[in-house]
């Protein structure tokens, strides 16, 4: 098996409300993304990237295509790297959600599923299923998404065990993987923008 580069990035900011719950729900981006495109094409050359795969949701595809447009890679869609379906919590603030159903959650997050959502057993399922046939066809690729699937694309790229509720990676950021090695290339730790200004290398 040769090595590859897997560039995993996470959409730019949207414009919900602080404090709303959204995985499925479609959002827009907030102004400015298309600068967080830009710094991102700039990662995706230097990784030789080929193959850019989106989720579905309007804040990554509408991405997606100017990033696969700029860097020059074919772009695919795949439903399986859609956020958690939140269900019923979808557009409420976590607040207002029974604090019961949280603790629930917290306790088991692989089992539990929000009222009409899904559980992390049922995102891990998808996100692995995706994650076997990238290491099967070692594309170098990019994946477009969000912080759920990211969360477990992460582990299974670095090679650690995954964790449901680690913590994400921020919006419009983006990590970047050698798949066949033991360790992570890079994890940029600013804003795409600032960092591509300064045409420093991506660092940890």
């Amino acid at each position: 098996m040769r090595s590859f580069p897997v560039l995993l990035v996470r959409h730019a900011p949207v414009q919900v409300a602080q404090g709303i719950c959204y995985g499925r729900q479609d959002v827009a981006l907030s102004p400015g993304w298309e600068s967080i495109v830009s710094g991102l094409s700039v990662l995706a050359k230097g990784a030789v990237c080929q193959v850019l795969y989106s989720s579905p949701a309007q804040r990554c595809w509408q991405m997606a295509q100017r990033l696969a447009q700029s860097a020059g890679m074919e772009l695919r869609v795949d439903h399986r790297l859609a956020e958690l379906n939140f269900g019923r919590w979808e557009g409420v603030r976590w607040q207002d959600i029974d604090r019961t159903l949280l603790d629930e959650w917290a306790q088991n997050p692989e089992g539990f599923a929000p009222p009409e959502g899904e559980s992390g057993q049922d995102l891990y399922q998808r996100i692995q299923s995706f994650w076997r046939e990238v290491r099967q066809r070692e594309e170098n690729v990019c994946v477009l998404s969000h912080g759920g699937p990211l969360r477990l694309l992460s582990a299974f790229a670095g090679g650690y065990k995954p964790h449901l509720l680690a913590p994400s990676m921020p919006q419009g950021f983006a990590r970047l993987f050698m798949v066949g090695e033991k360790n992570e290339l890079a994890s940029n730790q600013r804003d795409f923008l600032t960092h591509h200004k300064k045409e420093e290398p991506c660092q940890v």
